[in-house]
């Protein structure tokens, strides 16, 4: 039992919501005070076994009790394990939410088989660790009670299966309803968004079809409770089970898309093994705590950085090229990688309760260097961000800048202007070293030939 002897703490935005228990900090530390009304499930949780289960089985994530000094009404104070990134649904890819269901519905499996029952399942209890998701929630469990249905199945329908479904049928991006839709996407919405052949599937015709029309016929109408009672442990077994083959029934495949083989097609050998020296040189001049790769495609750069420091976030806008660096890096079992879907000219905001419940991903990213690397010209030609708009942003991140300078002669930088006027007078290698060099100080800059596209490897004034 550690004793920090904490004698302030702040609560966290987003705490309000749960009455068994309140999360605070002290500093950079975070903690998890436990209410006294929570005692019973909590003690049962410990007692029975579920807890060390799921720590051991690294389903649920480590806590530490502690000693709480100043005067409260906590029963309990727990320091959870340290997370050192925390990510939104918005931000994840298929593969990476289709994995996090799977995990909520593994714990409430396993949660009844201790007599235990998951009584909410929020996409905001996963988090992904070592390349994996691990729940986070120590309030979300209590004990079962005979003849009682699962009060989380509509939370789960609309955090997972909804999106998911979504995702699979109609389009990729739209788990990005998350940000205005904080509890979920509500399944009368997803019912009319999601196309006809959708209805066939008999899982989501249940859970997601049939569901909603019966959720809109009580609403706000009282249920009687007696047609509730006698549903058997065996019952919420079978549901959790037909959830997860539902779950796994819901698919989608990357497919190649202009940036999903962009080395494929587009680059020479000669070239990336030329990219690759010099910036391994470069990683190689100092140790860099944490890296951030904008446009990371499908990994291989992030992959290199990854040898080089203790944690890599790798970030890319195409949700192809995100999903398939998610499976490579599960299936390579590459532990410091954080792959994210994310549009860095519109990255997320900080939105919730007084938008402060889910914080903006620039408050989260902390990356001592940032690699942008073949990024430039999109963010300057197709999202129109002047030059001196993105070494300022840039200046703010970071504290070393490794990017890469793609001319208007290359033929990627063509394709962007074919069709469009060329406004974009800042534009050419003088104007960007001048721009730049108002925040960064240049420490070298070499020609990736066979190309002429130009590394920079800077560092903030």
């Amino acid at each position: 039992m550690k004793n920090p002897h904490l004698t302030t703490y702040e609560s966290h935005p987003s705490s309000f919501r749960d009455n068994s228990g309140e999360v605070f900090k002290e500093g950079n530390r975070l903690y998890r005070g436990i209410n006294k009304s929570y005692k019973e499930d909590y003690d049962n949780l410990f007692n029975s076994g579920l807890y060390q289960h799921l720590v051991d089985k690294k389903l649920l994530i480590n806590h530490q009790e502690i000693i709480f000094t100043e005067k409260n009404s906590f029963y309990k104070v727990l320091e959870p394990e340290f997370l050192p990134f925390i990510s939104y649904a918005s931000e994840w890819s298929f593969s990476m939410l289709r994995d996090a269901a799977l995990l909520t519905l593994n714990i409430q499996k396993t949660a009844l088989s201790y007599n235990m029952v998951l009584k909410d399942a929020s996409v905001y209890n996963i988090q992904f660790k070592h390349g994996k998701p691990i729940f986070i929630d120590l309030l979300s469990f209590e004990s079962y009670k005979q003849g009682t249905p699962w009060q989380a199945y509509g939370q789960f329908c609309r955090h997972f299966l909804a999106p998911l479904a979504l995702m699979s049928y109609t389009d990729v991006s739209l788990n990005k309803l998350f940000i205005t839709c904080l509890d979920g996407i509500p399944l009368d919405l997803a019912s009319k968004l999601l196309p006809l052949k959708a209805k066939f599937r008999i899982g989501l015709y249940i859970h997601l079809f049939l569901h909603s029309n019966i959720s809109n016929k009580y609403n706000n109408k009282r249920i009687n409770s007696s047609r509730l009672k006698g549903i058997s442990k065996q019952t919420l077994i079978n549901l959790a089970d037909n959830l997860v083959d539902t779950t796994k029934s819901v698919k989608w495949q990357p497919k190649g898309t202009e940036w999903a083989d962009y080395y494929d097609r587009s680059t020479e050998e000669s070239y990336l093994d030329k990219k690759r020296k010099i910036i391994s040189e470069w990683l190689d001049s100092r140790r860099f705590e944490s890296i951030l790769d904008i446009g990371a495609n499908d990994g291989e750069f992030s992959i290199l950085a990854s040898t080089k420091t203790d944690m890599v976030y790798s970030f890319d806008i195409d949700p192809a090229c995100v999903d398939i660096n998610y499976k490579s890096l599960k299936i390579n079992k590459v532990k410091n990688i954080y792959p994210l879907l994310i549009d860095f000219a519109n990255p997320t905001p900080s939105y919730g309760w007084a938008n402060k419940e889910r914080d903006a991903l620039l408050n989260r990213v902390k990356p001592e260097l940032v690699m942008s690397l073949a990024v430039i010209h999109h963010l300057r030609i197709t999202a129109g961000i002047p030059l001196q708009k993105q070494a300022s942003i840039f200046s703010k991140l970071c504290n070393f800048l490794i990017i890469e300078f793609v001319s208007k002669h290359d033929d990627k930088v063509i394709t962007l202007l074919q069709n469009r006027h060329d406004i974009f007078e800042d534009y050419e290698e003088d104007s960007f070293e001048e721009i730049f060099q108002e925040n960064f100080e240049i420490l070298d800059k070499k020609i990736v030939s066979p190309s002429s596209r130009i590394l920079y490897f800077l560092k903030r004034k």
